[in-house]
């Protein structure tokens, strides 16, 4: 089992990720946290694996937590979870050591891919031996989202991306329209670029009909991309 440390300053939030957390197989929740002195002494008292960490906390920041536990030779891998989105927080995030940045609010399954993802990287690593190129690119890899297709003249890798993001969050399929609304793209916009991923297989289609009896069309992201 791999061991996971929650901490979020919102005791509400924190048992909600715990509970997302005992979800995935493979993992379980080795105790949580709502302050960065709680989360280092739970790190010296407990096995920990990885650490769900939030950046927003009353004493210290998560990124400071982050620096402690490398100052103590701690090397017990670090996924934030935050609604912190600057980037200069995701930069300082990336070069103190954290694995993955995973922005709030998200989805059970957006919080699953990464662990699943972690839970890969693992069992790689644990594996040992000798590196070819094309493994080490696989292990750095490991955790990195999957890429939108190469796109068309006129359409933009960043939109397509944002695209992606809101369809892997949602619960289920979604339409043209709850799409806009979550991306603050147009109505028109996302249908593009909907229809451009469905094309190239990333997406699915598919028809939900009401009381009208015209279709609604709805899309998710596809699970084999």
């Amino acid at each position: 089992m791999i061991e996971v440390l929650v901490v979020d300053d919102d005791v509400r939030v924190a048992h909600v990720n715990a509970a997302y957390v005992e979800k995935v197989p493979g993992f379980r929740v080795a105790g949580r946290a709502h302050s960065a002195t709680e989360a280092l002494r739970l790190v010296e008292e407990l096995p920990v694996d990885l650490v769900l960490l939030d950046h927003y906390l009353p004493d210290e920041t998560g990124l400071a937590v982050v620096r402690s536990l490398r100052e103590r030779g701690h090397q017990t891998d670090v996924i934030m979870v935050t609604a912190a989105r600057d980037i200069a927080t995701v930069q300082a995030a990336m070069r103190h050591g954290a694995l993955q940045y995973l922005v709030k609010p998200f989805s059970y399954a957006g919080l699953r891919a990464k662990l699943d993802a972690y839970a890969t990287l693992r069992r790689t690593l644990e594996a040992g031996g000798e590196a070819e190129q094309a493994e080490v690119d696989r292990i750095f890899g490991a955790l990195s989202a999957t890429p939108v297709p190469e796109l068309p003249k006129g359409h933009s890798p960043t939109t397509a991306e944002l695209v992606r993001r809101a369809l892997m969050a949602a619960e289920g399929p979604i339409s043209a329209q709850d799409l806009a609304e979550r991306t603050g793209l147009s109505r028109q916009t996302a249908q593009r670029y909907l229809k451009l991923l469905e094309r190239t297989g990333r997406v699915r289609l598919s028809l939900k009909y009401g009381d009208t009896g015209r279709p609604e069309h709805r899309y998710a992201w596809s699970s084999s991309s």
